[in-house]
């Protein structure tokens, strides 16, 4: 289940709460992948510079909210005000590999990153699938600008060998602020039509719907009924329409499309490709704005899919677990073995992460794999960790295999319990005693604080 996002924000800073638009409420299953593309996320020089060094405020943001229901960052990728996110179940983690991002100005004739896309690529349980957040150009006489931009962003290459087209992805999504607006139609037409929510009126004379039926590489991208509002050009914090000067046409700016390479190979070669042989397939559950944000002039859409995938690959590359019982006051071990084709590398290593942890880099601590290496053999192999670097609170924690060669976590241990250090233990709890004995007779418990 993978839940998409498309915003733009405006240059706001994070909401106080995202629960309805991550959908955190559902009754139905939680999703395995959350994909979030914002557009116009705060880009000054200073914000830009800092956001390099650091996780901008709204990485940090999603970060905050996800990592405790058991979401881990994938990967993220920035070009000044567009940024794209990618959160994914632990338990899927070993299953992603080969993860490649990208950015292709189209600003200023391609100088400047104002316009244009961030994309990343993966192969998931062995298919290749592909995100793309777009800011195409704005105003209603540049359709064919948003189009030249779109094929230049769809040229670009991925870095790396062996690494198919954007358009030979397996699954390729589209999204983002696409800046399509609707021709023709007057402002009065097409307010009356949405206040009689005769969306379908309008929908002919959407300039990417228009587009669709005569640009042969649009053809194949697949988008949901607009069965709601146009989401754009609001108020801040209203669902009214622009009551500025310049009152801008209402317009279904913010869309999310899909490709399935599969089906377009059977469009083609009809009678060569049948159903069974399909291995992966995209259903749209729903395709919805809401209303409720009211931070920028957008409002946000979201998409709610299914992937339906027949692994190409169904075990991890390595499978690692702790040895004994960890505490702070010993050293410990770990014992991994890997596939026979694996590509280790001298710089691989193993990470000791909390369960809630944010992303790769979110270690407590690490161990190489060659240098910290004490036994092998060829069913698996023991690398040790210092007692001084185990947590001395102790708590509830995973090991992760990263691997440099394929620069993602290729293995992940079940969840396991560190003790705390009992002389800290032992000693915190003489401190506490003394110092409850030491208060004064009139002082209740909870007036403490």
């Amino acid at each position: 289940r993978l839940h998409l996002v498309t915003w733009n924000v405006g240059t706001a800073s994070p909401p106080p709460d995202v629960t309805s638009l991550l959908q955190l409420d559902s009754l139905g299953p939680t999703m395995d992948m959350y994909v979030i593309g914002l557009q116009e996320v705060n880009s000054r020089i200073t914000n830009f510079l800092s956001d390099l060094a650091f996780d901008d405020p709204w990485s940090i943001f999603f970060m905050t909210v996800l990592s405790p229901l058991g979401y881990i960052k994938l990967s993220s990728v920035r070009m000044q005000g567009l940024l794209l996110l990618i959160f994914v179940k632990h338990v899927h983690l070993p299953f992603i590999r080969d993860i490649h991002t990208h950015y292709t100005r189209t600003g200023l004739y391609g100088y400047w990153g104002n316009k244009g896309g961030v994309t990343v690529r993966m192969s998931l349980y062995g298919h290749t699938v592909c995100f793309m957040n777009c800011h195409l150009p704005a105003h209603m006489e540049n359709t064919e600008q948003r189009l030249d931009d779109f094929e230049k962003i769809l040229e670009m290459q991925f870095e790396g060998e062996n690494i198919p087209s954007t358009l030979d992805h397996d699954v390729l999504f589209w999204f983002g602020d696409l800046n399509f607006r609707i021709a023709d139609y007057g402002i009065h037409f097409v307010r009356e039509s949405i206040n009689n929510k005769r969306y379908n009126l309008l929908w002919e004379k959407d300039q990417l719907n228009m587009a669709k039926k005569k640009e042969a590489f649009l053809q194949e991208f697949m988008e949901g009924p607009l069965q709601f509002k146009p989401t754009y050009k609001f108020d801040l914090y209203s669902d009214v329409y622009d009551t500025s000067e310049k009152k801008r046409k209402p317009a279904w700016t913010d869309r999310i499309l899909w490709r399935v390479k599969n089906l377009c190979q059977h469009a083609s070669k009809e009678g060569e490709f049948s159903e069974e042989e399909r291995t992966i397939s995209v259903t749209l559950n729903n395709y919805i704005s809401h209303m409720s944000y009211g931070i920028s002039d957008h409002k946000p859409v979201t998409g709610t899919f299914v992937l339906e995938l027949k692994p190409l690959l169904s075990a991890p590359l390595v499978t690692l677990h702790p040895e004994g019982e960890w505490s702070p006051e010993h050293d410990v071990l770990i014992s991994y073995s890997a596939v026979p084709e694996f590509p280790s590398s001298a710089w691989d290593w193993i990470g000791l992460f909390k369960v809630a942890f944010r992303h790769v880099n979110d270690y407590v601590t690490y161990a190489w794999v060659e240098d910290d290496e004490v036994s092998s053999n060829k069913d698996s192999k023991q690398v040790y960790m210092s007692a001084a670097e185990i947590p001395d609170m102790g708590g509830e924690f995973l090991l992760c295999y990263y691997s440099k060669n394929l620069q993602s976590i290729v293995g992940i241990s079940q969840p396991f319990q560190i003790q705390p250090n009992r002389t800290l233990t032992e000693k915190g709890l003489t401190q506490e005693e003394s110092s409850w004995m030491q208060k004064p007779d009139n002082l209740e418990s909870h007036d403490e604080f």
